[in-house]
């Protein structure tokens, strides 16, 4: 059966283009034909002069509702922070694993196929963030955990899997034919929380390392002699580089320069966002480790961020208010390019015949107003 989803009287992002209003044709879990709406159109979803975009995608969710995917290493778990973050526009997610044990990380990528399989909405596949990281820029990560790459955990990264696996490492503590092994199944490789050279983050890009984690945050800033991963990521156009754009993690006009220096074709939002992210009790513990939130910052005692708070719909808006970004631009950066760098790109991240039926409808003010997934409401 086809169901028909009528939108008036605001912008349908498609493509390059906006729409004034849109008849969206669904079968099933996918969009069969969609359209400029008649002028005539009965039973129109008045936009109000808001928004409609294709739904958001994002990489890096460490928690939500209340729940860390650390502690929660569950389907009913990952449910639980799918729903949270949807109410914020995200479609589509992986939850991602702070640094933690091996045993932990198998359970991780269980957890995540067992949700797959169970049709839980919006996940997508699972994101390690270490531990294979560099000490010297360990962020809120538990040094304690960390670990160097061996044949045991590339077995286990690159066993086959129904969704996507990004592993986040420090390049100059892996070897290149490691890194290669993991591309090679599939594995999306991402460099973060580490002091690469210049020259070893041109390896690691040749071996077939695609992401950089959150961009700036958690490695040395350029200088004029050692570029270093910064250098690298905004030299080579082959990465696609995560941003948190919330106004703490990275100044705004450090975002502009990276943007103008690469372009948008290959940057993504990201959240980053923890456990606070929509619940009520907005403090958490992780790791052992009581982390407060207080005016959108999630900081241990020390002053280390710990994460976000940040929302996708809030990072949106961020990026048009802080980078002065076009909607249709800001609608790549949540959607086409995360899809792209996951390889999913031929079934989310756009409002097109034959894409999955999730989309997120916005106020004038970019703030969330109701998120379809698979063509029902989330």
């Amino acid at each position: 059966m086809t169901l028909l989803h009528r939108y008036a009287n605001g912008q349908v992002v498609v493509g390059d283009a906006c729409w004034p209003g849109a008849e969206i044709a669904v079968t099933g879990d996918r969009i069969f034909a969609i359209r400029p709406l008649a002028a005539d159109a009965a039973d129109a979803v008045d936009l109000e002069g808001g928004w409609l975009m294709p739904g958001f995608i994002d990489t890096q969710v460490n928690g939500g509702g209340g729940v860390l995917f650390n502690d929660e290493t569950s389907v009913d778990g990952i449910a639980a922070i799918g729903a949270a973050h949807a109410r914020y526009g995200t479609t589509a997610f992986l939850p991602t694993l702070i640094s933690d044990t091996p045993d932990r990380i198998a359970l991780a990528l269980d957890a995540v196929d067992d949700a797959i399989e169970a049709g839980v909405p919006g996940v997508v596949g699972v994101h390690i963030e270490g531990p294979f990281l560099n000490v010297a820029r360990k962020g809120i990560h538990d040094a304690a955990r960390f670990r160097l790459l061996d044949d045991a955990i590339v077995a286990l990264l690159t066993r086959p899997r129904r969704g996507r696996v990004v592993v986040t490492l420090a390049p100059e503590l892996a070897e290149m034919e490691q890194i290669a092994t993991l591309a090679r199944a599939g594995v999306r490789v991402s460099a973060g929380h580490s002091e690469a050279p210049y020259e070893t983050m041109l390896a690691a890009f040749d071996a077939g390392l695609t992401g950089v984690t959150h961009l700036y945050n958690a490695m040395p800033p350029m200088v004029q002699r050692t570029p270093g991963l910064v250098g690298a990521a905004l030299d080579d156009p082959r990465p696609w580089c995560g941003l948190i754009v919330d106004g703490v993690h990275v100044a705004p006009a450090v975002l502009r320069i990276a943007l103008r220096a690469r372009g948008t074709e290959r940057m993504m939002l990201v959240t980053d966002a923890m456990s606070s992210v929509g619940a009520t009790d907005k403090d958490f513990v992780l790791q052992g480790r009581t982390i407060r939130v207080a005016d959108g910052i999630c900081s241990y005692e020390d002053g280390t961020l710990a994460g976000s708070d940040l929302d996708m719909a809030q990072a949106v808006a961020n990026a048009m208010a802080m980078l002065g970004l076009d909607p249709v631009t800001v609608a790549r950066l949540a959607a086409a390019n995360p899809a792209a760098f996951l390889g999913l790109n031929h079934e989310r991240g756009a409002l097109a015949a034959g894409q999955r039926a999730d989309w997120v409808q916005l106020s004038t003010a970019m703030a969330p107003v109701a998120t379809v997934i698979g063509g029902h409401a989330a």
